[in-house]
């Protein structure tokens, strides 16, 4: 902790911000933007979504119980305490991190009915449903609920979330899908939002790149370029500056241009 200290002495602003991230533990780094996005006035509900949705349910648990050991509370308290509703549900969902394994076939079509009649096929939308089956089944399992759910409905499941849901329980359900269908694309694109459009998200584009550079930024790297038709690499070079920028492009690992 001392060299942390000393680097806060000796750095400022954003390059300080992304070099003091690098040198936390990962779990420890989880557990501070979850700690500093319920902590004080108002909800970083962004943060809560982007961290819930995408790790792992081992990952889910360490973090529990790295936050109780960090802060002496219980991170699902602190979550319950500061959310409501159907996005505290799912949220309470995710934070059980007990998915089923594997894909329970008799179970793909009825899932699909059920989120089909939850949703579009219904006079106001029945949230408790996507919540129960998004937060519960495999990403395996969900991949074939999707597909089904596209042969019954004529829609991707996204684009019926879109309609149906709003706020953060939207963009929560939505976070759980994309992460289901692929995490690299999921991060991807929260990258590019992070740096399209007026100013810079800073501090999402230092978490994801922080917390991803060495899990699966290759592939990340590989999907931006799919979706969005130029680099990530390049555009971190276009949307930032000075040492703060060459340590991004650093924890890129290359261009794909």
């Amino acid at each position: 902790m001392d060299l942390i200290h000393d680097l806060k002495g000796e750095l400022s602003g954003k390059f300080e911000t992304l070099i003091v991230a690098l040198m936390t533990p990962p779990i420890s780094y989880d557990v501070t933007c979850l700690h500093d996005a319920i902590k004080g006035a108002g909800t970083n509900e962004k943060v809560l979504v982007e961290v819930l949705a995408s790790r792992k349910p081992q990952q889910v648990k360490d973090i529990i119980a790295a936050y109780q050991k960090e802060y002496d509370r219980s991170l699902e308290a602190d979550v319950c305490g500061d959310t409501s509703g159907h996005f505290q549900r799912l949220l309470v969902i995710l934070l059980q991190a007990s998915r089923q394994t594997g894909i329970q076939q008799e179970l793909v079509e009825s899932d699909a009915q059920a989120l089909f009649k939850a949703g579009e096929q219904k006079f106001g939308t029945d949230e408790q449903s996507f919540v129960t089956i998004l937060g519960n089944r495999s990403t395996e399992h969900l991949r074939k609920v999707f597909d089904a759910y596209m042969k019954l409905s004529g829609y991707q499941i996204e684009e019926s979330i879109q309609r149906e849901t709003s706020g953060c329980l939207r963009d929560l359900l939505l976070a759980v899908v994309k992460c289901a269908r692929s995490v690299p694309a999921y991060f991807a694109e929260t990258l590019y939002k992070s740096m399209k459009g007026a100013g810079t998200d800073d501090n999402t584009l230092i978490r994801v790149m922080v917390t991803r550079s060495e899990v699966d930024m290759l592939d990340i790297r590989a999907e931006f370029r799919r979706l969005f038709a130029c680099s990530l690499h390049s555009t971190i070079k276009g949307d930032t500056s000075g040492d703060y920028c060459k340590a991004l492009l650093l924890l890129c690992a290359g261009d794909d241009a």
